[in-house]
């Protein structure tokens, strides 16, 4: 989000500021108070709640498929059933986050393309980390992408999940195939994961935003510096 330069009055703690400039009750005009409402309480439980279960897909999933953690952990029918049941749930949060009018609009927001998406992605190529050259709305193109790819991940598993499920409504060459794309594709995802829990702890101003709903007046114009107030 950015903001526009104004001074700082005597009513500034009792006028509401305008919509422009993102500015909350206590921010100055220097732009180092909180932003509100980056995130939505019902966006932030989906968040949580889908990582949740997809750590736990991917956890059991180790269980089962790496011999030593097999061993160490045993148990393989709980594994299993954990495993199952935390594979279905995966679509529940985002069904249930449908409610929510702030989810729905960030949705929106992640499966559009803006010309200064395209800018991101150049600058990525070129390795140019300086945060004027990567212009972003409140999601950047990573964000989309890796968004985009996570939920089409999610759908692959889901439904190859059940081929290997229910054994009986399905030709042997199905499930082999369902099998085969299953466990690959698990594998795809826990390296995906993997760097996109690595790149959230490298941005602690980001991981605040998913925790708290708010972030820095300062990080956002740097890193969102397309980010309006409409946007919010």
């Amino acid at each position: 989000m950015t903001s526009t330069a104004g001074s700082a009055g005597p009513t500034d703690a009792t006028t509401p500021p305008p919509s422009e400039s993102g500015r909350g009750p206590g921010e100055g005009a220097a732009g180092t108070g909180r932003l509100r409402r980056r995130f939505s309480p019902a966006e932030r439980w989906v968040h949580r709640t889908t990582g949740i279960l997809m750590l736990v897909c991917v956890a059991t999933a180790g269980c089962l498929y790496v011999p030593q953690l097999a061993e160490l952990v045993g148990r393989r029918y709980l594994v299993v059933t954990l495993h199952e049941w935390s594979g279905l749930l995966l679509p529940v949060p985002v069904l249930v986050g449908l409610a929510s009018r702030h989810f729905r609009a960030d949705l929106g927001r992640l499966n559009r393309f803006f010309p200064h998406d395209k800018e991101w992605l150049r600058a990525v190529r070129r390795r140019d980390a300086r945060p004027e050259s990567r212009p972003a709305g409140k999601f950047n193109a990573g964000q989309k992408i890796y968004a985009a790819w996570i939920a089409g991940a999610v759908l692959v598993m889901l439904g190859t999940g059940l081929l290997m499920w229910f054994t009986g409504f399905a030709p042997l060459v199905w499930r082999t195939s369902a099998t085969f794309l299953h466990d690959w594709l698990a594998l795809a995802i826990g390296v995906v994961l993997l760097g996109h829990i690595g790149m959230a702890y490298g941005d602690p101003e980001a991981r605040r935003g998913m925790r708290t709903g708010s972030v820095e007046r300062a990080w956002a114009k740097r890193e969102h510096s397309e980010w309006r107030e409409e946007d919010s």
